[in-house]
């Protein structure tokens, strides 16, 4: 059996993403299966799945902006910037005043520079940063720009801060604790965190793992399955005749009546959604400005 679409999946702790994507596929039958943005194991929220041919708009995926609520610790300064990890130092953190962490909190609003953590997924001449640190090695990380759209002050009460996030792709949500304690100067880490939303998935509408076990085993995972092209709705849409359809399906580059770099109708990253008559999605295109032509990007195949 071939299942092709996306899942909204409501990571638990104290699982991996690679242990949920492990499971997804044990329990679907679809050897073609992963994730758009990695969940540290103790982190909850969000996790978006794709499988099958979903797998092709992954990559898309994974650049959407995230929301997330974070608790963190001050005081507290841990190797992988979370409780997790070992500790590394303690600081008094009492005479922090609500002014100071709302004058901190504001200075990392918009493009900010942020340096990854050591026990992260990144890799270093092949290998995990994670497996470098696990080994006692430490590499210098250059720093990475981000965005940071939005950041709330929920609740404080020292030496607990939580806070709300929306952010770019890239965004350790370690790190941003670890810098806020040091701009603090009592150090501080990751307690606790949730992502609420993915781009277009969001976790009011994420299904629970034993859910999604129980709705494979028992056959009524088409109620979850959400298609490859409904997280790109932004994108725009063209449908194509027979003759475009099979130059599409041969990689062939081609004009569209929307092919002009400055139609105002144009998706902003020159890229669109091409359809067949009887509705099914053929390919994801990109615009090639050089030849002025629609290149497919992506092609799929109708398994219905």
């Amino acid at each position: 059996m071939s299942i092709d679409g996306i899942l909204n999946i409501l990571k638990p702790a104290g699982k991996t993403s690679f242990q949920v994507v492990s499971s997804i596929r044990r329990f679907s039958g679809e050897k073609h299966v992963g994730h758009t943005g990695t969940l540290d194991p103790e982190a909850t929220g969000v996790l978006v799945v794709c499988l099958g041919q979903g797998t092709k708009v992954a990559e898309f995926l994974s650049k959407d902006t995230k929301v997330y609520e974070a608790e963190i610790e001050l005081g507290i300064v841990t190797d992988t910037y979370d409780v997790s990890g070992k500790v590394i130092q303690r600081c008094d953190s009492s005479s922090v005043t609500i002014e100071q962490l709302t004058s901190i909190l504001e200075s990392f609003h918009g493009e900010i520079e942020q340096v990854p953590p050591m026990y992260s997924a990144l890799k270093h001449k092949g290998k995990r940063l994670y497996s470098l640190a696990l080994a006692g090695i430490e590499i210098a990380r250059k720093p990475r720009k981000v965005n940071i759209i939005r950041l709330d002050l929920l609740t404080w009460q020292s030496p607990y801060v939580t806070i709300k996030v929306e952010c770019s792709s890239g965004t350790y949500i370690r790190s941003l604790a670890n810098d806020i304690g040091d701009l603090l100067g009592c150090g501080a880490c990751l307690k606790k965190l949730v992502r609420l939303k993915c781009g277009f998935f969001s976790i009011e509408k994420s299904i629970d793992f034993p859910t999604i076990k129980e709705a494979f085993k028992y056959g009524y995972w088409q109620h979850f399955i959400h298609p490859i092209d409904e997280p790109l709705v932004n994108w725009r849409a063209v449908i194509v005749n027979r003759e475009t359809e099979n130059n599409i399906k041969n990689g062939r580059p081609l004009e569209l009546k929307t092919s002009s770099a400055t139609s105002d109708d144009l998706y902003t990253e020159k890229k669109c959604r091409a359809y067949s008559a009887d509705g099914h999605l053929i390919a994801l295109l990109h615009w090639q400005p050089d030849i002025e032509k629609w290149h497919p990007e992506k092609v799929f195949t109708n398994r219905s």
